[in-house]
């Protein structure tokens, strides 16, 4: 089996972001052994919207990725900070008028190095 690239990565650990928690691009980025790339996975999930036709994609919940501040941060031609905020606050996350959300109660630790191996080895599921 092939190595995924680098974005089908980021997709497979931000689905397993659980439902109330969030965490930020720099560590998902570390997760997946390459702790200089938070913006590349940004970049990753901002190019969901051009994969918006395939049913794959669809329920990546790119919305509880922020940044390492715990401030919502992303800003695209498909989705807007406040949208994001709503997406959260519906998930019960409490997201402040300025956008920064509790790190120390919302914040997910992230995968054990098993689960990442998996990742890394295109073990998706």
């Amino acid at each position: 089996m092939s190595q995924p690239g680098f974005f089908e990565q980021v997709y497979a650990v931000v689905r397993r972001i659980p439902k109330g928690k969030v965490t930020s691009y720099g560590r998902i980025a570390h997760m997946l052994g390459h702790p200089r790339a938070a913006r590349a996975v940004g970049y990753a999930l901002n190019a969901l919207k051009d994969r918006e036709n395939d049913p794959a994609y669809h329920h990546i919940p790119w919305h509880r990725v922020i940044n390492s501040q715990g401030r919502i941060s992303i800003v695209n031609r498909e989705h807007t900070a406040l949208e994001q905020a709503e997406l959260l606050r519906a998930e019960g996350i409490a997201v402040s008028e300025d956008l920064q959300i509790d790190l120390n109660q919302y914040l997910w630790e992230g995968l054990h190095w098993a689960e990442i191996d998996n990742i890394l080895n295109g073990r998706f599921s």
